[in-house]
């Protein structure tokens, strides 16, 4: 058992040192998550529901009760008199209570047709929520990528910082024979010190950026965090756009397609079923003076043509929406392109400017080196050393900014497409 416990506390020793690693797609997934936006989609689902639940009760039965009392000043009677027949006279106060069941058995597609366009529209906000969310990725990217750049100039910072101590100590030497002047290792002190003061502001806007990303993810970020640089894959201008943006411009000329039936299935003819029954004075039999029962059963045909004098207008109006939105789409496609042919050029001109990089910090190394050479024969200043140290410096930032920014425009083009 001690074995066991010896041999899990030594796979996860390097964890605990190391800490946490965050990746690209592990930000971007809990960011999402983590959005108070996210919420939303429940409550588009709920409203989705209640309005197909209201939509489904247009087949139920309606029941209606009503009832009446009312006095008029002239009766039904009849034009004829009978000797020795007395016809009776119905009295100008009549009552009367009904019950009425009435059961819709077609509705032309009203119904069917709603239920649709609820759907629709339900989608339609999903995609709109999607859009909102998606935008989203880019500031995760900028945060994500800027850390990355913090540490690569952090590393980069120590490497000098460790360098220009063991200068300072060359020329706290140099200075004891006399060969330097005490000048000479203040001037090593102040760049020390101002790779000092660099490494502080960096370590201030790394904690500024990594608590922002923090509040994005709901992820305790520590000190120890390590941020894993992404691969770059394959650059495929030609790919099919993924964005979520095309999704909502079909979701919502699909909305407009619903309503078009829902106009379409309101001018349809509605058929129904009904039964009434009631008592009243006088019931059925209108020359009856009493109280009775009565009932009424049968089938209604209703039909509303009025509705086809807008119908032609309302669906055009309908199809100049979709042709708006088909407008809106070309639009984006367009601009979405123009972005993309623009981040593969800034690629492959960042390819092309870190070979030169790579150069560059070769030969400026060298030159670096033979300076010291020349401060060790007495034929260089430490002036001209620490003015090597810092061009060597300045080419390695260079050199830092640019992987980054390689790396931070293949994801905006990867953001850009959805690919």
């Amino acid at each position: 058992m001690k074995q066991i416990i010896i041999s899990l506390t030594l796979l996860l020793l390097p964890t605990i040192l190391l800490g946490q690693v965050l990746t690209l797609d592990s930000c971007q997934a809990k960011a999402k998550q983590n959005y108070p936006l996210v919420k939303q989609y429940g409550l588009i689902e709920q409203t989705a529901a209640y309005n197909l639940q209201n939509a489904n009760t247009a087949y139920l039965p309606q029941i209606n009760v009503s009832a009446k009392a009312s006095y008029q000043s002239e009766v039904t009677k009849l034009p004829i008199t009978l000797p020795g027949v007395t016809i009776p006279e119905l009295t100008k106060d009549q009552y009367q209570a009904t019950l009425e069941v009435s059961q819709l058995i077609w509705d032309g597609g009203v119904t069917a047709a709603q239920k649709k366009s609820i759907k629709a529209s339900a989608e339609t906000e999903k995609q709109k929520l999607e859009v909102d969310l998606y935008a989203l990725r880019d500031r995760i990217n900028q945060l994500f990528f800027g850390i990355l750049l913090i540490d690569g100039q952090l590393d980069q910072n120590k490497i000098l910082q460790d360098e220009l101590k063991n200068n300072f100590h060359k020329v706290k030497t140099m200075v004891q024979n006399g060969v330097a002047t005490p000048a000479d290792l203040d001037a090593v002190k102040v760049e020390q010190l101002n790779a000092i003061q660099r490494e502080t502001e960096l370590q201030a806007t790394r904690k500024s950026f990594v608590q922002m990303l923090s509040a994005f993810t709901g992820t305790d970020i520590t000190a120890n965090t390590t941020f894993e640089k992404p691969l770059i894959g394959a650059i495929e201008p030609s790919a099919e756009n993924k964005r979520p943006e095309l999704l909502l411009f079909e979701s919502q000329t699909n909305a407009l397609n619903a309503q078009k039936k829902i106009i379409t299935a309101a001018n349809m003819p509605k058929i129904g079923a009904f039964v009434q029954g009631g008592y009243g004075k006088p019931g059925l039999n209108m020359l009856s003076n009493e109280f009775s029962p009565f009932y009424i059963g049968g089938l209604k045909l209703s039909w509303n043509i009025s509705g086809f004098y807008t119908q032609k207008n309302n669906k055009q109006k309908i199809e100049t929406s979709q042709k708006s939105i088909e407008i809106q789409k070309e639009t984006f496609l367009f601009n979405n392109g123009l972005l993309t042919t623009q981040q593969v050029n800034e690629m492959e001109k960042l390819k092309t400017i870190m070979k030169n990089d790579d150069e560059i910090i070769t030969l400026k190394n060298n030159i670096k080196k033979a300076t010291d050479s020349k401060l060790q024969n007495g034929t260089a200043t430490v002036t001209d050393l620490l003015r090597d140290i810092n061009s060597e410096n300045i080419a390695k930032q260079a050199r830092l900014l640019h992987e980054i920014q390689l790396y931070s425009t293949y994801y905006q083009y990867i953001t850009n497409t959805n690919n």
